[in-house]
């Protein structure tokens, strides 16, 4: 339990660039969805401060990202009709907590705080899209706690902030130069524009060319009734992480591409439908003027994979050329895209199954190849180290199929979130095994 709040600190701050607009193509991806699970899907945990800091120090650093990022300033409004539009404030009030531990474990405590923000929505409308806590023990700062709503970032956008709060001057605290990055309602314009919109058609008319020939059904009949409907597993496999760098080092494709492909392979067995067709999570950052962009910048790529009577590397460079396409056409207004998928279903007389999705969540624990792959027989011994344990079941609508790649060092963590009416326990934990027995099996049987 959270020990006794001992004080709000109020945080002025005051920024650049306000006003209303509306929404990026980023936060139209993840706000219907959002709505529908009722949850911000925070990114955030909590991490020790430096000895010497003092809740008066965190106080400042909060001011100067509020100050410095307009995304954090943002909440949204509905008009009338319920459209959303974003709000960039100039100024405002953040709030502060700051929880004294006693005698408790301040990292326990701040765990705690963490599990409490996270699991609790942001007020889209009222609440800045940011919780920040200092947790004080023995009257030191001792702990920072940190959530951001992903309507105001992704993960790198996080990672672009923190860098930002790293490399002010040590001295003065002034910021390393003006920020330069895309702020919310700029890059709103920006998608506005007729480039933007000439993409966003190319997109449409790549989307609509593979979802007229792909087949509708990802999956069989109802698998089975289980009651909660929508199960959660995880499966730790250190042997999939030292497979891949030797996948990964032998085709010269990367170690995301190389997951891709063998979950392609396993659904093919599994859902006995092939090609495998994969909705994967894009970052949009490798375009130009988008690296440093803290606004959530992710949409869908569409990856139709045939992994028929092939060979695992020939799935590989599948995966690879594939993955290129969505890439170059996941950027594009997910509304227009929703409106082609639903005209596209009634044109084929039964809705286009395209609900099996992966994300890569990796970011520090991601190893591309190098130059010395792992030994056949550390692959061998990390076998028995699998694990699989199952996490969370809901009856609240999910997506049928959603992976995830954690970011988990020494291992790759597969988190499968399944629809057991359509994939059924024994099929989510045939799943993530056959994720394992493609990658090894790669290296053990060449």
């Amino acid at each position: 339990m959270v020990r006794q709040l001992t004080e709000h600190v109020v945080v002025p701050f005051q920024g650049e660039g306000s006003g209303l607009g509306e929404l990026t193509w980023g936060q139209l991806e993840i706000l219907p969805i959002m709505q529908r699970d009722d949850a911000s899907f925070s990114i955030g945990g909590w991490m020790p401060l430096p000895e010497g800091c003092t809740p008066a120090d965190v106080a400042g650093d909060l001011r100067f990202i509020m100050s410095r990022h307009a995304s954090l300033r943002t909440r949204l409004w509905f008009s009338a009709e319920g459209h959303p539009l974003q709000l960039v404030a100039e100024s405002g009030e953040a709030m502060l907590e700051v929880v004294d531990a006693g005698d408790a474990d301040p990292e326990q405590i701040a765990m705690a705080l963490y599990r409490r923000y996270d699991e609790k929505a942001f007020d889209w409308s009222c609440e800045w899209p940011i919780r920040w806590a200092v947790v004080v023990s023995g009257g030191a700062a001792s702990y920072l706690v940190s959530v951001i709503s992903h309507l105001a970032a992704d993960g790198t956008g996080v990672m672009a902030v923190l860098d930002d709060l790293r490399s002010r001057d040590p001295v003065t605290g002034q910021a390393k130069g003006p920020v330069t990055a895309l702020q919310p309602l700029e890059l709103a314009r920006l998608q506005a524009a007729p480039a933007a919109l000439r993409q966003s058609d190319a997109a449409l008319r790549y989307w609509g060319g593979l979802l007229r020939k792909i087949p509708a059904r990802r999956f069989g009949g109802v698998a089975e009734e289980r009651q909660p409907r929508y199960w959660q597993a995880f499966y730790d496999s250190p042997a999939s992480y030292l497979a891949v760098q030797a996948v990964a080092a032998r085709t010269g494709a990367g170690t995301s591409t190389v997951l891709l492909a063998a979950y392609a392979v396993a659904l093919a067995q599994v859902t006995d439908s092939n090609p495998a067709v994969i909705q994967a999570v894009v970052s949009n950052r490798f375009r130009r003027g988008f690296a440093e962009v803290v606004s959530p910048l992710t949409n869908f790529g569409l990856c139709v994979i045939d992994v028929a009577d092939i060979t695992f590397d020939e799935a590989v460079a599948r995966a690879w050329r594939s993955t290129m396409r969505a890439y170059k056409y996941a950027y594009c207004d997910p509304a227009k895209r929703a409106e082609l998928v639903a005209r596209i279903s009634r044109e084929r007389g039964e809705d286009v199954d395209l609900a099996c999705f992966v994300n890569d969540r990796r970011m520090q624990s991601r190893k591309e190849p190098d130059t010395r792959p792992p030994e056949t027989a550390d692959l061998r011994a990390a076998l028995p180290q699998s694990a699989l344990t199952w996490g969370y079941r809901t009856d609240d609508e999910r997506e049928r199929c959603y992976l995830h790649i954690n970011n988990v060092p020494g291992t790759i963590q597969f988190e499968l979130l399944g629809d057991t009416q359509c994939v059924s326990r024994s099929d989510i934990e045939a799943l993530l095994r056959g994720i394992e027995v493609a990658v090894t099996g790669a290296v053990l049987e060449r």
